[in-house]
């Protein structure tokens, strides 16, 4: 999915553009709410994430024009105005969200992830049961969430990314560069160290024994591979 963030603080919008591309998402980013408008037409982002105070134009602003075509896409506004009467404005313009400043990274990554289990619902509501299995882990795209059998756990984005490419080349080894490259992009440099320690978290939250995996197996010297 890809994000468009407009912030008039270039060191909130870097943190924020650290922030969506960690959980998966491709960003593109704005510095005042004219340039945002125009990336938004030019590059046709699934996901809106707008400051409330920015030159040229406000996110609120911002919001209205979006509005008057697009009812579907998910806005999240994150602003240093507070007031109760601020998100419900905010709210009432048709955004999914309000996060307020100063923010963690716990709450911005959570609440990017409610909002997506959203839109993809809505937006895919007829594959919305569309599941695949990786031995007793039941993992559903379209919720970021997987469920072994009681126990239901959230996945981000890049999470999902990762087990369907696993899944889809079950019994083979993926090695390191082609995975981040088909992760993160060509664009970046390939770091095993990146990638190692997002498996090692996504490890975490799916192995029945993190330190012993059977569902993201390394082979070492090589990558990674998944079987049944």
């Amino acid at each position: 999915m890809k994000i468009l963030i407009a912030e008039d603080d270039p060191h909130i919008l870097e943190g924020l553009a650290e922030i969506f591309q960690s959980e998966g998402y491709t960003t593109i980013t704005a510095g005042n709410g004219a340039d945002a408008l125009n990336l938004y037409a030019q590059e046709s982002p699934d996901f809106i994430c707008l400051d409330v105070m920015m030159p040229e134009k406000s996110g609120y602003d911002v919001c209205r024009e979006i509005r008057k075509t697009n009812q579907k896409i998910p806005v999240i506004f994150i602003s240093a105005k507070s007031e109760e009467i601020d998100k419900v404005v905010g709210l009432e313009l048709g955004a999914d969200d309000y996060i307020t400043k100063p923010f963690g990274v716990k709450e911005v990554a959570a609440r990017i992830r409610s909002v997506t289990r959203r839109y993809l619902a809505t937006s895919k509501a007829e594959e919305s049961d569309t599941s695949f299995v990786m031995q007793d882990l039941e993992i559903f795209p379209n919720k970021l969430r997987a469920q072994r059998k009681d126990d239901s756990i959230d996945l981000s984005l890049r999470d999902i990314q990762i087990l369907i490419i696993l899944h889809q080349h079950q019994g083979q080894v993926i090695d390191r560069n082609t995975l981040f490259n088909k992760i993160w992009g060509l664009d970046h440099m390939p770091n095993s160290r990146t990638l190692d320690q997002h498996i090692s978290q996504l490890r975490k939250k799916i192995e029945l024994d993190p330190k012993n995996p059977t569902i993201i197996q390394t082979v070492h010297g090589a990558g990674y591979r998944y079987e049944n």
